[in-house]
């Protein structure tokens, strides 16, 4: 950053804007541990608030919350090998401990099938214990060589549901259940637009039998994976040895699904919704809502403006995450400036004369500009601060659902044109595939864009592609394809 503090704008180097956001505006700081992140109070605060929202529709769907330890033995690791790829790329291994060299050594969890189903198949003995409805909030190590805070680090949090189910039927449409709430928490809270799909044999979850994934598009143009949720039939359940008996007496292996959201929601939302100016956050998702910002001269000005800022803050309290600004030794501009960079949906500035007059001047951090600063009567502001906020959240929806709409092609056919476009503008392309892994990869060879998912019937083209985008023959599939993070 430049000692004016200017960000590097987006359209000059939309990766260094983003190191830079993450940092101005007090989400995150550095580890002694490479590839790690301290996430810092105002970050943090972003994350509990989507842990709080994703908590309460996973409870309203049946599941429940437990914990599991973050170390697994490694013959488990390898247990879970012998039926699907493995992590073992990935893995941190501890081999030490109390000054001892352990007789097996521990895998620090990469993700936790196999040290969850160990123990969840003893609570299974028949059809009736059916299905289990599990999830857990966690921190997960997954040994990145290239990092970036949020969107790839070494240690990173997240929730990861597992169940288990009866019938092949029930786990799939718990699989897509999961990832309906998925999009409706990604588009009503974090007014990020998504595409929902299926994910093509090739990027499947190791051990899946079908994948389904929420691809969002950010403000570079390139997708970002935001969810995903897995169909993984019988695999694990063989790999664990988890069965029940049917009513019929039988035993039968369950049905398993998985599906996941990590920090890396906190880099979606970043990318959504940020400008040149820095961090901008939709109102449900914003730690502040609303800060107050008093103006003062004298110490008799302070008094009357502090004892009317509590008294607004206090008439919005329940409603409204309200904070008020009162540091001394900083300007009002300065406070401006601090705190638009850091995503405030709200600012209310309060001086002498609006305490004479009995209003408030309210500045949004998206409104189009002759709509950014109001003068409001107290009153008013009151009782249309609530209404405003929701206004503004369907607003900046509406932008990135504006956005993607623009950076959006359907029809391509033509391959150079594809190649062209991938290496300038991006964004997506509904295109035809034959359903050969060699034209997919061919594609991604050439162009680094890759099928993000073959969209769900709501998300597809009205005239479906006749042929291949890569070879030319007759498709098989619409899918969406794009550069991703």
């Amino acid at each position: 950053m430049t000692k004016d503090r200017r960000l590097t704008s987006q359209s000059e180097d939309f990766a260094a804007w983003y190191t830079e956001v993450v940092q101005a505006a007090g989400l995150v700081d550095y580890s002694p541990v490479r590839g790690c992140m301290v996430i810092k109070p105002y970050g943090y605060a972003i994350w509990e608030l989507m842990q709080s929202a994703l908590d309460g529709l996973f409870k309203a769907t049946g599941h429940q919350n437990a914990y599991f330890p973050l170390f697994l033995p490694q013959s488990a690791l390898d247990r879970e090998a012998e039926h699907v790829e493995g992590f073992a790329p990935q893995t941190a291994v501890v081999t030490h401990a109390g000054g001892e060299e352990l007789e097996e050594p521990l895998v620090v969890r990469p993700t936790s099938e196999a040290v969850i189903w160990p123990v969840v198949a003893n609570w299974i003995q028949s059809y009736r214990d059916l299905p289990v409805l599990l999830n857990q909030w966690a921190n997960v190590v997954r040994w990145e060589l290239r990092t970036r805070p949020f969107l790839r680090t070494t240690e990173f949090l997240w929730q990861e549901g597992h169940t288990a189910h009866a019938i092949a039927e029930e786990a799939r449409e718990e699989a897509r259940r999961m990832l309906a709430v998925y999009r409706e928490f990604m588009e009503e809270w974090m007014a990020m637009p998504v595409v929902t799909g299926e994910k093509t044999p090739s990027e499947r979850f190791a051990g899946a039998e079908r994948t389904f994934a929420c691809e969002a598009l950010m403000k570079d143009n390139k997708a970002l994976q935001a969810g995903t949720s897995h169909d993984l039939g019988q695999n694990f359940a063989r790999a664990f040895e988890v069965q029940y008996q049917t009513e019929e007496g039988r035993h039968e292996f369950v049905w398993n699904t998985s599906w996941g959201v990590s920090t890396r929601l906190i880099g979606g939302l970043i990318m959504t919704h940020g400008d040149d100016q820095g961090l901008s956050l939709p109102p449900r998702l914003a730690p502040y809502q609303l800060v107050i910002v008093p103006i003062w001269k004298s110490d008799e000005q302070r008094q009357s403006v502090l004892e009317k800022a509590e008294l607004l803050r206090a008439g919005l309290a329940g409603g409204v995450r309200v904070h008020i600004d009162d540091r001394e030794n900083m300007t009002p501009g300065a406070k401006y400036f601090d705190w638009e960079r850091r995503g405030v949906p709200l600012r209310m500035e309060v001086g002498p004369r609006d305490v004479e007059k009995s209003q408030v001047v309210l500045v949004s951090r998206t409104a189009s500009a002759e709509d950014r600063k109001r003068f409001v009567g107290d009153a008013e502001a009151l009782a249309t601060i609530p209404e405003m906020l929701i206004d503004l959240q369907a607003g900046v929806r509406r932008e990135a659902e504006r956005r993607r709409a623009e950076n959006s092609v359907r029809g391509l056919a033509d391959y150079g044109e594809f190649k062209a476009r991938m290496e300038g503008s991006g964004g997506f392309v509904y295109a035809g595939w034959c359903g050969d892994e060699r034209c997919e990869q061919k594609v991604k060879q050439d162009t680094k864009a890759t099928i993000r998912v073959l969209p769900d019937p709501e998300f597809r083209s009205e005239e479906p592609p006749e042929r291949c985008l890569c070879c030319g023959e007759s498709a098989d599939h619409e899918a969406l394809w794009a550069k991703a993070y």
